[in-house]
């Protein structure tokens, strides 16, 4: 097996190898690593567990983890519903009880609000249809777009048209759901499966999200304060074609994908961030204000192109399908889709090959980093699903197909290129970062 983890990971092998349910492993350097080979949930009840199996809304293979997110005691991860059978599309498993290798996936807010309606029946507008990846602000709520479509790989159900949805986290209660608009779509080649937020944790209610458009080439902006949106267009957000080429662990494919993540760096004194983004197809990582996306007039005049920077390349197969940025180091860690791990670039120095370390690859354990995320306590929390494979054949039973890892920041990069040497001074309030000269 070929692998590397940062030094004082490497000499460790993992402590249980259970293929049957969902479990956390602790090492005494505080990598955490889930393993399961096919998602389990907390059913109401065995019945209700097999009438679902009866009925097809239960497919065990096609419930594939794509999201995740940490809050407080609560692990979020989310299971797309791109095939049929995925019983429920936001979950989240209680900290202090994912030691317990029986743990499962629990819906969130409940089995209700995750449950389709039957072909035909409108949803109810708390309902959720289906969600890739998901991000919990410093106000205490819980973001996501709900894509309104399921099945998208084969027959494409569309129940109702994409919407942002808000939920508050201490309550569990909706907060907003905000349909949008047809302009804001680029026909049947829209598909979202990320979300940026943007928020100022003492203005919680002039809040921004940015939903990137992977197949329509595109960013959609969202203002909380106006509950509008609009659409920005430029170039940069387009696949390039001599990046489309993927094989990844023994899978074999051709993508188009346009801008799929986008990752905010800190505030400055105007609340404005510098927001990074690449397409799926390409290994250039680019860079605009959000100044300039939060003003629509801005945003969308034909001349605003000329305020977006080119950051620059990571080099050869370094495709990313999801990025994460640390407010004390700098640093930016987005995923190596070809390389079977996950990388870091200090954002205080050039991109280019030189200055990008890969902090972690395993061609068995990192197949597929799917999203990444970092916790208040600043660790990176990382999920692999062999994605590439299960898109097009079925997972092997078998295996461990599913893993999760804990990892700090600084353990990550530590001699590395992306280790800071004066790292920011920052204050830390009950739920976010801000440094201290901002």
């Amino acid at each position: 097996m070929n692998y590397r983890y940062p030094n004082s990971v490497m000499r460790h092998e993992l402590l249980f190898q259970e293929k049957t349910t969902l479990h956390l492993i602790v090492m005494h350097i505080r990598l955490i690593d889930s393993q399961k080979t096919m998602i389990s949930f907390a059913w109401p009840s065995d019945k209700a567990r097999i009438e679902a199996i009866r009925r097809g809304e239960y497919i065990s293979k096609n419930n594939i983890p794509i999201g995740l997110e940490i809050w407080r005691e609560k692990l979020f991860v989310t299971l797309a519903r791109s095939k049929p059978g995925v019983a429920s599309t936001l979950n989240y498993i209680p900290l202090h009880q994912a030691w317990n290798k029986n743990a499962s996936l629990i819906p969130y807010p409940d089995w209700e609000r995750n449950t389709l309606p039957k072909r035909g029946v409108p949803p109810k507008d708390d309902a959720i249809i289906s969600t890739h990846r998901i991000k919990a602000d410093a106000c205490d709520r819980l973001w996501l777009l709900d894509t309104g479509a399921v099945d998208t790989l084969g027959e494409f159900i569309v129940y109702r048209q994409p919407s942002v949805v808000i939920y508050d986290l201490k309550t569990d209660e909706l907060i907003r759901r905000y349909y949008l608009k047809q302009e804001d779509l680029n026909g049947p080649d829209t598909s979202f499966v990320n979300i940026g937020v943007d928020v100022n944790p003492e203005k919680c209610n002039e809040a921004y999200a940015y939903l990137p458009d992977i197949g329509g080439f595109g960013i959609v902006v969202y203002s909380y304060a106006q509950n509008d949106s609009w659409r920005v267009k430029n170039n940069y957000f387009h696949f390039d074609p001599l990046q489309g080429n993927f094989d990844a662990a023994g899978a074999y494919f051709q993508s188009a994908g346009g801008v799929i993540s986008v990752t905010l760096g800190n505030p400055d004194r105007n609340w404005d961030r510098t927001m990074y983004f690449h397409a799926f197809a390409s290994s250039m990582q680019f860079s605009v204000n959000t100044r300039v996306l939060k003003n629509r007039t801005l945003a969308l005049d034909p001349f605003s192109y000329q305020l977006y920077k080119v950051e620059g390349d990571k080099g050869g197969r370094s495709q990313t399908s999801t990025a994460v940025f640390d407010a004390k180091s700098n640093v930016i860690f987005f995923s190596q889709i070809l390389k079977d791990g996950f990388a870091c670039w200090n954002t205080e120095k050039p991109l280019n090959p030189e200055n990008i370390a890969l902090v972690a690859q395993d061609h068995e354990k990192l197949v597929f980093v799917g999203d990444l995320k970092i916790d208040l306590e600043r660790n990176i929390w990382i999920i692999s699903n062999k994605l590439s494979i299960s898109r097009y054949n079925d997972m092997n039973p078998d295996e461990i197909n599913y893993r999760i890892y804990k990892i700090p920041v600084d353990d990550a990069i530590k001699g590395t290129v992306c280790e800071t040497r004066n790292e920011r001074q920052y204050y830390r309030g009950p739920n976010y970062f801000l440094p201290v000269d901002n």
